[in-house]
C-alpha cells in the first residue's frame, strides 16, 4: 500500500510558515449572542476617556452661553445706571442775569461733588463686576475663554449702557433753562456727567480678575493621568513596589 499524497502548499507560502500557522492558538471565540469587550490600551486610557468625558461642552455649546451672559449681564447696566443717578452727588449750580442775560455758575467753586459723581460711578461698577462675576461663576463653574470674554463684553456694554442711562434720568442738559425756570440765585443740579472716563473699565476688569481667581481656587482640577498606573498613584501613591517616591523597597 501507498501513503496518501499530501498537496504541496501554495507557491506564495513557504513550509515553514505553514507549519507556524498550524501550530499557533487559535484566538478563543466569544459565546452566542455576546461580544468581547476590548481592555484598555494602557494604564492611563480609562482616566483619559474619563477626562474627555468631563472636558465640558462643545464649542456651539459655550459660544451659546456666552451669547446668553453677555446679553445678562449687558442688561444689568440699566440697574447700575438707576443707583448711580440716586446715589451720585448732586453738583449744585446757580443763575444770575448779567446784562439782561442768563449766566450759570457753581455755587461752590472749590467743592468735591463733581469727584463724587465718578467715585460714586467707579465703586458701583466695581461691585457690579464682583456680583456678576461671581453669578456666572457659581451657574458655570468650569469657566472657559468664551464665558471670560462674555464677562469682559458684557460689564464694558454694561456701563456704557449705565453712563447713558444716568445721564437719560438726571437733570437735562439745558442748564440755562433749568436757570430760568428755577429763578435768579436758586441752587439747581448740575446733569450728571462723567468726567473720568477709564471708569468705564471698572465693571469689565473687576469682573475678570474675580472670575478668574474664583475659576483657580475653586474650579474642578484635570485628574491626573498617572494616578492609578500599577507602579504607584502618583508621586506620593501606593504601588506593587513601593509607596512612591517615599515609600518602602521592597525587601529581600
Amino acid at each position: 500500500m501507498t501513503a496518501p499524497l499530501t498537496p504541496p502548499p501554495p507557491p506564495h507560502q513557504r513550509p515553514s510558515q505553514s507549519a507556524e500557522a498550524a501550530q499557533a492558538p487559535q484566538a478563543p471565540q466569544a459565546p452566542h449572542g455576546q461580544a468581547w469587550q476590548v481592555p484598555p490600551a494602557g494604564p492611563g486610557a480609562g482616566v483619559a476617556a474619563t477626562a474627555y468625558e468631563q472636558d465640558g461642552p462643545g464649542m456651539k455649546t459655550e459660544v451659546r452661553e456666552a451669547a446668553v451672559v453677555t446679553v445678562a449681564v449687558a442688561l444689568g447696566g440699566l440697574l447700575l445706571g438707576l443707583l448711580w443717578w440716586w446715589l451720585a452727588p448732586h453738583v449744585p449750580l446757580v443763575g444770575d442775569v448779567v446784562d439782561n442775560g442768563w449766566v450759570v455758575y457753581f455755587k461752590d467753586t472749590e467743592g468735591e461733588q463733581a469727584i463724587g459723581v465718578d467715585g460714586a460711578f467707579t465703586l458701583l461698577a466695581l461691585a457690579f463686576g464682583l456680583v456678576s462675576a461671581l453669578a456666572v461663576f457659581l451657574v458655570r463653574r468650569r469657566g472657559g475663554v468664551p464665558l471670560v470674554v462674555a464677562l469682559c463684553v458684557g460689564g464694558l456694554l454694561g456701563s456704557l449702557l449705565a453712563w447713558r442711562f444716568g445721564i437719560w434720568l438726571g437733570p437735562g442738559k439745558d442748564v440755562i433753562a433749568h436757570a430760568k425756570a428755577a429763578g435768579k440765585g436758586v441752587t439747581f443740579p448740575a446733569p450728571l456727567k462723567l468726567s473720568a472716563k477709564g471708569a468705564l473699565l471698572a465693571w469689565p476688569l473687576a469682573a475678570l480678575v474675580v472670575h478668574l481667581g474664583l475659576t483657580a481656587l475653586f474650579g474642578p482640577r484635570d485628574p491626573d493621568p498617572y494616578g492609578d498606573g500599577p507602579y504607584g498613584h502618583g508621586a506620593h501613591g501606593n504601588g506593587p513596589y513601593g509607596h512612591g517616591a517615599h515609600g518602602d523597597s521592597p525587601t529581600a
